[in-house]
């Protein structure tokens, strides 16, 4: 059977397990980054995962996916943020081809986790879509004709950036400005609740919670629109923690969208939720590999 082991690199956690050449994840398990280590301590650390991978598996291919933007051609990391620090310029894939003598293909975590929704989740059986990941801030991904769209500098995607009302849509629409505006509202300390909080509150009638639910909603339905007139996909698939509350932002977010987009785009644009939860990266970073 050929097998080949799996790497979802995230700032908080190292997702890994063996997938079989089906797409079938046979075993996973995940640890600490310890991201404040810096680059070159993950690259040492997913050395150690993958010798303990090929004790008992017969590995024929390494699949990363990373926190970061990536060179997909080149396995390496040409932009990091300050959460791991000495990343940027990391050459994942020529530094564990070298050390394990089999291929390796390195890819954007957020890319990774829409590939694994496309093949193996919402986006199945489509040719077209866009993936948004709303938590800390917001990450995108857009596939067309099922393979990623990288950019002239692998920069298209980065969907958290783009201005909607005068801000970075992630400052706006994130689950990060959820809490925060409501803590502000509340005046309470936003560490002391988090997007469960607020959306269980929301539930209850709780009219502050209410208000930035439908206040973030509005924020990201106007981006979406802003992507779907330029892209056009068949499916917006949306994912990220307290996207998992399907019953709760589907009747806002399609409302919000039937304000912004004409009736001819509406009614072909499809909203989805993301299902394959913490093993997307994981599952997208085979199919990357694959590609």
């Amino acid at each position: 059977m050929e097998l080949f082991a799996v790497i979802d690199i995230g700032g908080t956690s190292i997702k890994y397990g063996v997938i079989n050449k089906e797409g079938v994840l046979i075993e996973n398990n995940d640890r600490d980054t310890e991201a404040y280590k810096g680059g070159l301590s993950i690259i040492d650390k997913v050395k150690e995962i993958i010798r303990e991978i090929m004790i008992d598996n017969d590995i024929s291919g390494i699949c990363i996916s990373t926190a970061g933007m990536v060179c997909p051609k080149e396995g390496k990391i040409t932009y990091a943020g300050p959460t791991i620090p000495n990343y940027t310029g990391v050459e994942v894939k020529k530094i564990l081809e070298k050390e394990f003598k089999i291929p390796c293909s390195v890819e954007n975590d957020v890319n990774c986790a829409a590939l694994g929704e496309f093949f193996d989740g919402a986006g199945m059986g489509t040719n077209s879509m866009v993936c948004l990941t709303i938590g800390t801030g917001i990450g995108g991904a857009i596939i067309l004709d099922g393979k990623i769209l990288h950019g002239f500098s692998n920069s298209a995607g980065e969907i958290g950036y783009m201005i909607v009302n005068g801000e970075h849509i992630q400052n706006i629409a994130s689950t990060t400005s959820l809490v925060r505006n409501v803590a502000l509202r509340k005046g309470i300390d936003n560490k002391s609740i988090d997007g469960r909080y607020v959306l269980d509150n929301y539930e209850k009638g709780d009219l502050i919670c209410r208000e930035e639910v439908e206040r973030l909603v509005d924020n990201l339905a106007l981006g979406i629109s802003n992507i779907v007139y330029s892209v056009n996909p068949e499916v917006v698939v949306l994912g990220g923690g307290i996207m998992a509350r399907e019953e709760i932002f589907r009747p806002l977010i399609e409302k919000s969208l039937k304000k912004y987009l004409i009736e001819s785009v509406y009614i072909n644009t499809r909203i989805e939720f993301a299902k394959l939860k913490n093993t997307a990266g994981m599952k997208g970073a085979f199919y990357n590999f694959n590609l």
